[in-house]
């Protein structure tokens, strides 16, 4: 679902991705965890489609994003680290704003904005200006836009960032659910407690390379870390890499 080959991006003479390959499956939780400054973003937005690589490729559901951009992002659902809105709408008016831009019908429209508002607890706040939302409001309502056009594929950058206990519960229960309903999740996230609980795979990139991937127990293995947790494991993983 997710492919990517030979994907290198570099800015002057400095490689903040280099030659990375990877492939993830239909209906697969990856996780890309890495230490600040590794490449995990760069590497989001190349697949995302919001940053051209400076070789290799992108294919998501088939589709080169280089190729054809319009199209492969038709089917991604992007949730960035940051939640960057237009605070002088309402979290309805960004919602049709969004779903306008990927020719949602109004039918369906309204339907999904209610059901996503509701799961995501904002329906009382739907017709609030965002600039009064909390932080953790505003990475709500990006994740309910992110849904609306029904993607088949979910990018993710930092999903729980500003998120309370609740909120996190219900966004793993949402991306297994997802998964299991044959979307596929591309998630980068720093919070390794939840890339252990929920990831079928998890690759690990360190200084622009991926240096790792596999289940928990393959990762374990190759950092000679038997029954460690991911915390260690990671750390063992980044601490041999020169």
């Amino acid at each position: 679902m997710i492919e990517l080959k030979a994907l290198t991006k570099k800015y002057g003479d400095y490689t903040a991705v280099d030659d990375l390959n990877l492939r993830v499956n239909t209906g697969e939780v990856f996780g890309f965890i890495g230490p600040n400054g590794a490449g995990k973003t760069t590497t989001i937005k190349m697949i995302g489609g919001l940053l051209a690589p400076s070789a290799g490729s992108v294919t998501v559901a088939g589709i080169d994003i280089q190729q054809e951009p319009e199209k492969a992002k038709s089917k991604i659902g992007f949730i960035p680290d940051r939640p960057y809105l237009y605070e002088k709408l309402t979290g309805m008016e960004f919602l049709k704003f969004t779903a306008d831009l990927y020719g949602v019908p109004d039918n369906l429209f309204s339907q999904r904005a209610a059901q996503n508002l509701e799961l995501f607890s904002l329906a009382d706040w739907a017709d609030e200006l965002i600039e009064s939302y909390s932080h953790g409001m505003k990475q709500r309502l990006i994740m309910s836009a992110a849904l609306l056009h029904d993607p088949e594929v979910i990018i993710v950058d930092e999903p729980m960032v500003g998120l309370d206990p609740m909120a996190i519960m219900m966004v793993k229960d949402l991306f297994k659910r997802l998964a299991h309903n044959g979307v596929t999740v591309f998630m980068s996230t720093h919070t390794l407690a939840v890339a252990e609980d929920i990831c079928e795979r998890i690759g690990v990139i360190n200084k622009g390379q991926l240096i790792a991937s596999g289940t928990t127990a393959d990762l374990q293995r190759k950092a000679n870390s038997s029954d460690a947790a991911l915390e260690r494991v990671f750390l063992n993983l980044t601490a041999n890499v020169n």
